[in-house]
């Protein structure tokens, strides 16, 4: 499926479905999201959450069922879709080796960013004094604010987050909330999955999820940005 032009959903499911061994994860989702908008995930532990987000990063291929993502298939088009989208989930994907510094140097290079902005980024979450170190002596809130840092390098058409204020204190929950914030102020798509009380006026869209299924809720007005 090619690009559909700006008035495409950000993300359009039909009958979704992935299924690990014998044991489905999601089951027929359907689902749209529109651009600029910024959804919730809720639901319990296996609800298929963060398999959906995967899914939709193309880090899962589906076993049933399609979908495309900024207007690009999922499947065929993969590669389109990951140049424009950007997962922060329980894994961050940073490299231990390398330094802050030398991780999103390696991500502009990789993604085509300016590099020159890499000081910025840093001081955005709070890094800019351990630049220099490596991210293995680094703390779990740290990879975080370090993954988040690589999101604002890429500025992805569509941000999907896994649990973001996992392990993270009042300071680095605040980050997240400006990088959502920044990111639909600009056009941008996010959908995040949290257990925790979001940010009044940060969410514009909830979808509730139970057993691997999207649960039919009344669709959310838009909220003003705060």
């Amino acid at each position: 499926m090619g690009r559909a032009g700006a008035a495409a959903a950000a993300v359009s499911l039909s009958r979704l479905t992935r299924v690990f061994g014998t044991q489905p994860a999601i089951v027929g989702v359907d689902l749209s999201v529109q651009r600029g908008s910024v959804v919730l995930l809720r639901g319990p532990n296996g609800a298929g959450k963060s398999t959906l987000l995967r899914v939709i990063a193309t880090a899962l291929t589906p076993t049933y069922g399609g979908g495309s993502v900024l207007g690009f298939d999922l499947v065929r088009e993969r590669d389109q879709v990951r140049r424009r989208t950007e997962l922060l989930g329980h894994h961050t994907r940073l490299y231990e080796d390398l330094t802050a510094v030398e991780n999103l140097r390696f991500a502009c290079a990789l993604y085509g960013a300016d590099a020159r902005r890499v000081a910025e980024a840093l001081e955005r979450v709070g890094l800019a004094e351990v630049g220099g170190e490596r991210v293995a002596g680094f703390s779990h809130g740290m990879r975080q604010r370090l993954a988040l840092a690589r999101g604002l390098l890429r500025g992805p058409e569509l941000l999907l987050l896994d649990e973001p204020y996992a392990g993270l204190d009042g300071a680095a929950k605040a980050m997240v909330d400006q990088v959502v914030l920044a990111a639909r102020t600009a056009g941008h798509t996010v959908v995040l999955a949290t257990h925790e009380p979001v940010r009044e006026g940060l969410v514009t869209a909830t979808v509730s999820m139970e057993a691997g299924r999207v649960l039919r809720e009344p669709a959310m007005a838009p909220e003003p940005v705060r």
